[in-house]
């Protein structure tokens, strides 16, 4: 794979490279591929390194190369369109090439992309919050999750956060799931009310962790394992086991380390999807909650309005009824 301006810096404050990017995703390669390959994937691009303009590719940029393959996928506002799909780590190479840092792979597989087979739930600490109160409730998110007969797994955001997935059988729709990850939500904040919010809006959410179930939705993602970000200090979304969880350093993870970690403890996640469970007892949970006059939570701004949402307002600014 040919690689134009290997010397452009991407991260200033290391000097690391084009090049030195490059090389990272051919060291993490397999485990790369494993974690987010067969999927739809949105690229993070920066042309000019993490201190200049970026932006999402979403659609096959020119020039794709003939072993880079697309696949269909719906959107939202119903649109169809190809989205480029990772199947070996040279097109995990060619991706940074076209100045590609953060890989954003959906929760379906290319051939079934109406259908996650991961649960995904996103633990983000808010202002008052630290990367330690994220390990205390990602620790009762997988006693919850137990509970429901899934098997959670763990990383880092390569931020302050911690992203929590479980595989699933691929039988339900988006809706279905963002229902089943509102519902763990929602059991999780009953236990830990102090720590943990649903609440959508900020000026709601306190010096809590927020649990975002708007990241289950269709054409919503999160870095993918083993993706680097666009920080400092060049840090890297890294699968943990859940006994190193307790101590972890997010800060420790990045383009120069995670190499050498996993070839000396090999990849946390290689058996992430031996074992899928379904979401059944989780929609139960759902149900339950709607008896109960919980219903559904707001969307994003730029989805279609959906049955059964609450004003797309924050209670700050809205009118009073």
């Amino acid at each position: 794979m040919r690689l134009s301006s290997p010397e452009r810096v991407l991260y200033p404050d290391l000097g690391l490279t084009k090049l030195d990017l490059a090389r990272y995703i051919i060291d993490v390669g397999d485990a790369f591929v494993t974690a987010n390959g067969d999927r739809p994937v949105s690229l993070q691009r920066f042309p000019a390194g993490i201190e200049g303009e970026q932006y999402f590719s979403k659609n096959p940029p020119k020039g794709v190369p003939e072993f880079v393959r697309a696949v269909t996928v719906v959107y939202p506002s119903g649109r169809q369109h190809p989205q480029l799909v990772i199947d070996e780590p040279a097109g995990a190479v060619w991706a940074v090439q076209m100045n590609t840092i953060v890989f954003h792979p959906w929760a379906s597989r290319a051939g079934a992309t109406d259908l996650p087979d991961e649960l995904r739930i996103d633990l983000d600490p808010q202002p008052g919050t630290a990367f330690d109160d994220a390990i205390t409730v990602a620790i009762e998110l997988r006693a919850v999750l137990a509970e429901a007969g899934l098997t959670a797994f763990v990383k880092t955001s390569g931020n302050r956060g911690l992203h929590v997935f479980a595989p699933i059988v691929a039988q339900h729709e988006f809706l279905e799931v963002r229902h089943a990850v509102i519902a763990a939500a929602r059991e999780l904040e009953r236990r830990m009310p102090h720590r943990v919010t649903t609440a959508w809006w900020k000026e709601l959410r306190g010096e809590r962790i927020f649990v975002d179930f708007n990241q289950a939705n269709r054409d919503r993602t999160m870095a993918g394992a083993y993706s680097p970000r666009p920080l400092g200090h060049a840090p890297v979304s890294c699968p943990l086991t859940w006994d190193e969880l307790e101590h972890a350093d997010p800060a420790a993870f990045t383009i120069l380390t995670v190499p050498e970690r996993l070839r000396r403890l090999g990849d946390p996640w290689s058996g992430l999807h031996d074992a899928p469970g379904t979401i059944d007892t989780l929609l139960a949970w759902w149900s339950r909650d709607l008896a109960a006059g919980l219903g559904e939570l707001p969307f994003p701004p730029d989805f279609p309005k959906m049955p059964g949402e609450p004003p797309r307002v924050q209670p700050s600014r809205a009118r009073p009824t």
